[in-house]
C-alpha cells in the first residue's frame, strides 16, 4: 500500500464520523441551545418505523477519490483517475450508509385538533394513546413523552 494511502484513508474515516448528527428528541443543535421555542400538547394517533437517509456532503466522495486516486496510481494516470472515480463512487455510498438511522415517523393529534406528523430517530418508544410534548421553533420539532 502507498506511504500516503493508510493516513489518507485515517483522515477520510475522521471526516465521515464527524459528517454524523443526529434527529433524536433529546439531542439539541448549538443553534437551538438558548433560544425560544414553542411548546404544544397532544396525542399520538399512530407510529411507523422509518429509515432517515444518510448524509450527503461529498466528504465520502473526496475522500474515496483521494484514496481511490492514491491507490490506482502507481506510476500510471490512467490508473489514478480510474481509482479516483471508482473511489469517489465508493466513497459516496459508504458515507451515505455509515449515517443512515432508523427513525419514527410519529402522528400526532394535537390539542387543538389539527394533525401532524414529526420525524425523528427512534431512540424513545412511543404508542398511540400517549401523551406528548412537542417542543421546536422554525419547522424544527422535537417529540418526547409528557
Amino acid at each position: 500500500m502507498n506511504r500516503l494511502a493508510l493516513p489518507a484513508l485515517m483522515l477520510a474515516g475522521i471526516a465521515l464520523a464527524g459528517c454524523q448528527s443526529s434527529l433524536s428528541g433529546d439531542t439539541y443543535s448549538r443553534d437551538q441551545a438558548r433560544r425560544e421555542m414553542s411548546v404544544r400538547m397532544g396525542t399520538v394517533e399512530s407510529v411507523r418505523p422509518v429509515t432517515i437517509e444518510g448524509t450527503k456532503s461529498h466528504v465520502g466522495t473526496a475522500s474515496g477519490a483521494a484514496i481511490g486516486g492514491l491507490a490506482g496510481g502507481r506510476g500510471s494516470t490512467a490508473g489514478a483517475i480510474a481509482g479516483a472515480v471508482v473511489g469517489g463512487v465508493a466513497g459516496a455510498l459508504i458515507e451515505e450508509g455509515a449515517t443512515r438511522r432508523s427513525g419514527l415517523e410519529i402522528t400526532i393529534r394535537l390539542d387543538n385538533g389539527n394533525v401532524i406528523a414529526v420525524v425523528q430517530e427512534g431512540d424513545e418508544k412511543f404508542n398511540p394513546g400517549d401523551r406528548v410534548k412537542l417542543v421546536g421553533s422554525s419547522g424544527n420539532t422535537r417529540v418526547s413523552k409528557y
